[in-house]
């Protein structure tokens, strides 16, 4: 491995051309058989996690809470949740983690608590407590009706009325999960504090939920749209959050100065990251403000590789959108995680090897770092779960239409012949497929086609290159189906460029290209393209990546 590269990774930049793997404890693996993944589960698999080759993980919330949306409402900070195990559980993981060479970043949900949450209970006790205006309250209309007509994501109004203070208090969310004022300067210094705890206790990084939330603006009316559009968390065409233009109700200016100050606590402790969820309808653009300049976060990702289009030209069309927004700032990438359909079903490639391994080298060849969510590396599929097996509020709430993410977050299959898939020695909380017993990580280690060891060699592979992992990237018009960059790392290596030509076609494809381009000799055989004589040959959904001289001309065509 290049040392110039083993350097990096291991510097306080060591985000920057990240994989990050997502764990959502629930459903990671049971130590203790009561049929819910647990902290003791993640620090048993730790090996499998560090054989993928990633650099980090990332810890979905296992915060004391009464899960009602499963964690992302919580109630005390500090704590973890008995369910999940105890704080010595987690400082076990992270010494694990560490040992192996693997960061650890923790989910912080920080718009909005619990209705459990001690703040709360004293806040909505009256209106002159000492927490009185640290969450976000407001008179009714003189009709009684809500102060305005912003919507929750899911579902109804984001005003609830409270008979203690007789107002109405926001919630983005459920009616479980208030949101806290972040205009109060007590209320920042708080969740600061909050921050500051796990910072102390070693975590290398946060993910930090709904960031775009955090601050409202006046209590006006949103906008009404000309159509109902479908947006991002599940919010689909038939959820009335998307009648509205989201103006006043979240991505404000304001938010801005609190996420400098949250960086100049992270600045405290060097070698330390964060990556925002951004939820808005012109997402792009929020990822670079809210990256730019090297004082709020270190990285953003978007809801953009999220949905069901992938055409090469729709992936074309929103990466070169980055690239022209975001300047100086870093995106961070991903075709899955907890709140979304798998990308195996949502991007129509369901047993489709080939086509799984394209998305696979599509992820992980863009500029930018890359979350990649568990089960994903095995292909699992979306689970279809009947009405009686749901446990998600979204999905309650919006059945048949929408059956909610209880489909992505089905137990992550360890061995096909056992009950259960080895998850649990008990009932799981949410079933485990049988198709997913096929696909079990049991059945595909010692299978070297198969997309587990693909992902295994890829990413081993992309260590390799700085180019992939740093470097700048180009984007050339989409030809046939074939979506084609060009990686470089100007310092580092800065005679060389690597090729990138993609297929999403089910035809094989011939493009003309640079003669000097020539096949890389620790390509693994998933990369099935061939370069010869000015031309790369391409199968159906290949993969073709090439070195080329830094100074050559690079003209793709078809």
């Amino acid at each position: 491995m290049n040392a110039q590269h083993v350097l990096g990774k291991q510097g306080q930049e060591w985000w920057r051309g990240a994989v990050i793997y997502q764990i959502y404890p629930r459903s990671f693996m049971d130590s203790n058989g009561d049929g819910i993944g647990d902290l003791p589960g993640v620090t048993a698999k730790i090996d499998y996690i560090a054989s993928l080759g990633v650099d980090a993980i990332w810890l979905s919330p296992f915060f004391t809470s009464p899960m009602q949306d499963f964690g992302y409402d919580v109630s005390d900070y500090r704590g973890v949740d008995p369910m999940f195990g105890t704080l010595d559980d987690f400082d076990r993981l992270v010494e694990a983690a560490h040992a192996r060479g693997l960061k650890v970043t923790i989910d912080q949900v920080l718009s909005h608590t619990s209705d459990q949450h001690p703040w709360f209970a004293e806040s909505r006790a009256n209106r002159d407590n000492p927490k009185a205006d640290w969450y976000v309250w407001a008179d009714a209309k003189p009709d009684g009706s809500p102060p305005t007509n912003w919507q929750s994501v899911f579902g109804g109004s984001s005003w609830q009325w409270d008979t203690r203070r007789c107002q109405y208090y926001l919630h983005n969310f459920l009616v479980s999960q208030p949101d806290l004022n972040f205009r109060n300067p007590e209320v920042v210094d708080a969740i600061l504090g909050e921050v500051r705890f796990w910072l102390e206790r070693g975590v290398d990084g946060f993910r930090l939920d709904a960031v775009n939330f955090c601050t409202h603006g006046e209590l006006e009316d949103n906008p009404p749209r000309t159509q109902a559009v479908e947006s991002f968390l599940g919010v689909r065409p038939d959820n009335p959050y998307g009648f509205q233009q989201h103006l006043h109700d979240k991505t404000q200016p304001e938010n801005l100065d609190f996420l400098e100050k949250l960086r100049a606590l992270l600045d405290e402790y060097p070698g330390t990251t964060s990556v925002g969820e951004v939820g808005d309808d012109d997402s792009l653009n929020v990822m670079a403000a809210y990256t730019q300049g090297g004082n709020r976060l270190h990285m953003a990702y978007s809801f953009d590789l999220l949905g069901e289009r992938h055409d090469p030209e729709f992936l074309h069309r929103t990466m070169t959108a980055m690239e022209e927004r975001i300047g100086d700032g870093w995106p961070c990438w991903a075709l899955g995680n907890h709140d979304v359909s798998r990308v195996a079903t949502r991007w129509q490639a369901e047993g489709d090897l080939a086509k799984l391994r394209l998305y696979m080298a599509f992820l992980l060849t863009q500029r930018g770092s890359v979350c990649l969510y568990q089960g994903e590396e095995l292909g699992l599929p979306e689970a279809e779960l009947t009405l009686e097996q749901l446990v998600d509020p979204a999905g309650l709430t919006f059945w048949p239409a929408y059956k909610g993410r209880d489909g992505c977050r089905t137990p992550h299959p360890w061995c096909g012949d056992t009950l259960h898939g080895d998850f649990s020695h008990g009932e799981p909380w949410l079933p485990v497929p049988d198709e997913h017993l096929d696909l079990a990580m049991k059945q595909q280690d010692g299978d070297l086609d198969s997309l587990l060891n693909a992902y295994r060699a890829f990413l081993a592979f992309r260590r390799e290159h700085v180019a992939l992992v740093q470097g700048g990237v180009r984007y050339h018009p989409v030809r046939d189906g074939v979506l084609c960059l060009e990686r470089h790392h100007p310092t580092q290596h800065p005679g060389e460029r690597l090729l990138v030509a993609l297929n999403f076609s089910d035809a094989h494809r011939e493009l003309s290209a640079p003669r000097k381009a020539g096949p890389l000799d620790d390509a693994p055989a998933l990369v099935n393209g061939t370069w010869s004589a000015g031309k790369v040959q391409l199968p159906p959904h290949g993969i073709a990546i090439a070195r080329c001289p830094a100074q050559e001309e690079i003209i793709w065509d078809v």
